[in-house]
């Protein structure tokens, strides 16, 4: 398992991370507990949850494994979040001093630890003054509850104000990483997030690097989801992934040269779907979710595997988003740029 730095701090983690949405909801706690034993076995020690994650369950299922064993405490890295609601009263969600908490304390309690190790915010909350939010975590950095701060499913603006305020302020709950949904379907971030999160020394935590099972191949071109899997799922929830993404032509095309690469090098489509965002610039540590330990498996054997520089070509080729002609596009380019010897356009 390969290493490296949090963000812009001193913390080494594993270049893959155990993300824990599915436990105690699609994954038992038996199968959750032979998740973590194994992940950390080929030495992950990034474990990413959330307090909203099957209504806590998550966060006591991991608690659960650390009680049962405490030598592995010192051996992990925490990771959790809080804004989204945990209770239906005003005060139960968003990032404002009362919620966060209420939040953070919860969220130790399930984890029975007495640090959480990165705690990230999980969106943008729009009512809360951004002073007040930093605050708050500068207090629980101080006091021992906290060691990173991080952010989640931010904009770009949004990253730069929290990284802006807390240094004009001097606190130490400035964020060092953003965890954003990032695949070979979905590089939007490429346009603002991650020149910001370069710009800033933030790390990148993707999530979703198999496009919640598109690139697995399990999808058919011409035909619906089956029972099961996630995509039906959501399109039974009125969601309409299948309809929005499901007839692209650009997203065939890019699991043809998906599935044309796991060929030729004899391993699964996810695996060359994850290397490709491990090689991506910014990326400390990819977000592995799956329901199974088999699953989970298939996810680790892509830390062995290396894409050559050709390979990388193809698949950043035929997954380049349609880019809109301004600000991102040509238009928007040529008025960024300037030559060192001068002259008109």
């Amino acid at each position: 398992m390969e290493y490296r730095l949090l963000g812009s701090s001193g913390c080494a983690v594993s270049a893959m991370t155990l993300g824990t949405l599915t436990f105690g909801n699609e994954t038992d706690e038996a199968e959750s507990f032979a998740q973590l034993d194994r992940f950390t076995e080929v030495g992950g020690s990034l474990i990413d949850s959330a307090d909203v994650y099957a209504d806590g369950r998550s966060e006591e299922i991991i608690g659960r494994w650390l009680a049962s064993r405490p030598a592995m405490r010192d051996e992990v890295v925490i990771a959790t979040k809080g804004r989204f609601p945990t209770n239906e009263s005003p005060n139960g969600h968003g990032l404002s001093r009362q919620h966060l908490a209420s939040a953070l304390n919860g969220s130790l309690r399930r984890l029975q630890v007495g640090t959480i190790d990165l705690y990230q915010l999980h969106g943008w909350d729009p009512l809360t003054p951004i002073e007040e939010t930093l605050r708050f975590l500068d207090d629980a950095v101080r006091a021992g509850k906290i060691n990173y701060v991080g952010l989640s499913n931010f904009t770009a603006w949004q990253i730069q104000k929290y990284v802006d305020l807390a240094g004009l302020h001097e606190l130490s709950s400035r964020p060092i990483t953003v965890q954003p949904q990032y695949n070979l379907l979905a590089r939007a971030i490429e346009w603002e997030i991650v020149p910001a999160c370069e710009a800033a020394g933030l790390g990148l935590l993707p999530w979703s690097p198999l496009a919640s099972g598109w690139l697995t191949g399990k999808y058919q071109r011409g035909e619906d989801p089956a029972d099961g899997t996630r995509l039906k799922e959501q399109a039974d929830k009125g969601m309409q992934i299948w309809n929005e993404r499901g007839h692209l032509e650009r997203n065939w095309h890019v699991l043809d040269v998906v599935r044309k690469l796991a060929e030729q090098r004899g391993t699964s489509m996810g695996q060359i779907a994850i290397a490709w965002v491990l090689a991506r610039p910014a990326v400390t540590s990819v977000i592995l979710g799956a329901r199974t330990l088999d699953q989970l498996n298939d996810n680790l054997a892509a830390a062995g595997l290396s894409l050559s520089d050709d390979e990388m070509h193809l698949l950043d080729d035929a997954s380049e988003p349609d880019t809109p002609d301004y600000p991102y596009g040509e238009k928007g380019q040529m008025q960024r740029s300037r030559r060192i010897s001068g002259g008109r356009f």
